[in-house]
């Protein structure tokens, strides 16, 4: 049955730039097989997007062994890898360690992808010192994803200081009026800061395709 419940898009690279992202949440282990062995087949690497333990261990040995899996980001490799060309040219700036879920999503999909990232991690606003000792650095980068939680007010900072495209990307993390990411989610999109843009809540796999996408086009010129 699950060879009729799954269509794999092998073509979207010659039309977009980069390869699907296999989104394994909701998928049983028998759909993942399936795509896999397709994958498989066809020589063709792939990433796997919430990507559960338990789903992981459901595999088969065979297929379960061939992956580089993350647990933190729940991401996974299939297949072989590009290699970066030249520096990093995307910065990935959280407000805080806890944002970990997102920031490697981000990190494993931009080289995944064949683009080199830096990490910036718990410069949160509650020490504002923490961004400002790294601002320079954070500014030799053209494009600058930034994940924040709670009030998320860490894009807007960057935003004010960094002339690099911003990217945010509002965390789940927070308590009770943080409502699971949608505090964060409006923060930004309110931010005075102009011209940031704004992912879903924990999408870091949406803001490293976002990147790669100004990446290419600043190439173009």
């Amino acid at each position: 049955m699950a060879a009729h419940e799954v269509t794999l898009d092998f073509h979207r690279t010659e039309r977009i730039g980069f390869d699907e992202a296999i989104f394994s949440q909701g998928k049983s282990v028998e759909q993942l097989t399936h795509i896999l062995e397709t994958a498989k087949g066809r020589g063709a690497s792939l990433l796997l997007t919430r990507l559960s333990a338990a789903q992981l261990e459901g595999l088969p040995a065979r297929l379960r062994d061939a992956l580089d899996y993350e647990p933190v980001s729940r991401t996974a490799y299939f297949g072989p890898l590009p290699r970066p060309e030249g520096p990093a040219r995307v910065a990935i700036v959280a407000a805080g360690s806890s944002d970990a879920h997102v920031t490697r999503e981000v990190a494993r999909t931009l080289r995944y992808l064949g683009v080199g990232s830096t990490s910036f991690v718990d410069v949160g606003v509650a020490g504002l010192w923490r961004v400002l000792d790294r601002v320079e650095e954070i500014r030799q980068h053209p494009v600058v994803v930034v994940v924040a939680g709670m009030d998320a007010a860490l894009p807007t900072v960057v935003g004010g200081l960094v002339g690099s495209v911003i990217i945010g990307v509002p965390s789940s993390n927070g308590y009770g009026v943080a409502e699971g990411g949608h505090s964060a989610l409006n923060s930004m999109l309110a931010s005075c800061a102009p011209g940031v843009a704004v992912m879903n809540i924990d999408n870091g796999y949406g803001a490293a395709c976002a990147a790669l996408r100004v990446l290419r086009a600043i190439d173009r010129k």
